[in-house]
Formats: structure tokens, sequence, C-alpha cells
């Protein structure tokens, strides 16, 4: 399957929404900065370049299959380069994404990213999610918690209404915690379900974990 933007086209259709041509030429220059930028100071691995699209950007896009319209907010956890935050902030310009890591290098490089592409209705903020108190309708973690962390932190932070989507893995086989999971967040008064990202969609399958608070 060739990298391209075809896979975020493909991926954003089957979470249920659409890419105009605007949002796909800004996710392309997001692509083309994450290569650029973003690659050569270590916020990625040297590799990726060949995967960009497929196994970060329309992986990002495939995030929003928790929504079926676009959230108030978002809060993106231990984004790292603005993964999936800054793809679901292009999808949605009308939600107001937070992207928040702990490290300083990457905080400058989120800055820098979020200027080139002039996003606003992206705020960059540094820290530690374990610190944060305030509610927020939307949360998103790519691989930055432990899954059993995240569910406690979802529980924590969602107001009502709310929705947590955790990335749980990207091997071929459904991850074997997820019953368990999905049992701790009901038991903290969450409505869970696991959703699996046809392999077609994306440069290889992918599991997420979808939580609401009140929907």
């Amino acid at each position: 399957m060739t990298d391209s933007p075809e896979l975020a086209r493909r991926a954003a259709t089957w979470a249920g929404h659409s890419l105009d041509d605007d949002r796909v030429a800004r996710l392309t220059a997001y692509a083309n900065w994450l290569v650029a930028e973003a690659i050569p100071a270590g916020g990625l691995g040297p590799r990726e370049a060949e995967r960009v699209w497929g196994r970060h950007i329309a992986d990002s896009l495939a995030f929003s299959v928790g929504w079926g319209n676009h959230p108030e907010e978002i809060l993106d956890v231990g984004t790292g380069v603005g993964l999936p935050g800054i793809p679901l902030a292009i999808l949605w310009p009308d939600t107001a994404v937070t992207v928040l890591d702990r490290g300083g290098r990457r905080i400058r490089l989120l800055m820098r990213a979020v200027r080139v592409l002039g996003l606003e209705n992206v705020r960059v903020a540094q820290g530690d999610v374990f610190d944060v108190a305030d509610e927020w309708h939307g949360l998103t973690f790519r691989g930055s918690v432990r899954a059993p962390e995240a569910v406690g932190v979802a529980a924590r932070l969602l107001g009502v209404p709310g929705i947590a989507v955790l990335g749980l893995s990207r091997r071929l086989e459904p991850p074997p915690r997820a019953p368990e999971l999905i049992g701790v967040a009901e038991a903290l008064s969450m409505e869970a379900r696991m959703v699996g990202v046809d392999p077609e969609i994306l440069d290889g399958p992918a599991w997420l974990l979808i939580m609401r608070l009140g929907v």
C-alpha cells in the first residue's frame, strides 16, 4: 500500500468524517513538517518518513471514530509531535485542541508546528497529565500513558458528556487485555468498547478503546 494522502481520506471516511481539499493540503503540510523537522529533531524515528501517512496521520484520524460530530474540545495527552492532536485539529477546525506533553524539546517543536501550519484552534501546553485537575469533554491517548492508567485518567478528567479514545495496539490480534480494560472502565462508571480498524484502511491493523461518560 502506497504511503500517501489517500490513506488519510480512507481513515476519515471509515471514521464517519470527510476531508476536503483544503484539509488534505494542511495535512500534507504537516506531513512535510514531520519529515523535514520533527524526524531530524528526534520527534519520530528516522525510518518513519517512509510511512508518515499510514502509521501516523491516518492512524491519528482514526481516533475521530469516537465522535459522531466534532467535539467542543480535546485534550491530547502525551502528544509528542502532535499526534493525534494536530491531525484532529485539521479535521475539525472548530474544535479547541490542547496538545499536552512533558518534554521541553517536544514543546518547542509543537509551537513551531502550530505556527508554521497556522493552526488557530491548537494550544500547546507543557505538563504531566497526572497534574491536570480540570474537566475535559474530549480526551485522546496515543501510546503516551499505559492503558490501565489512561482508563483511570479518563475517569478522573472526563466531564459529562465526555468521550475518550485510547490507542491500544497496532498488532494483528486483538489486545488480550481489552476485556479487562473495558471492565475497569465500566467499574468507573464509563461505557467502553473496543473498535478494530480494518488493516486496509491504514498500513496495518489498529485497535482503539472508546470510553464514554454520560453520552
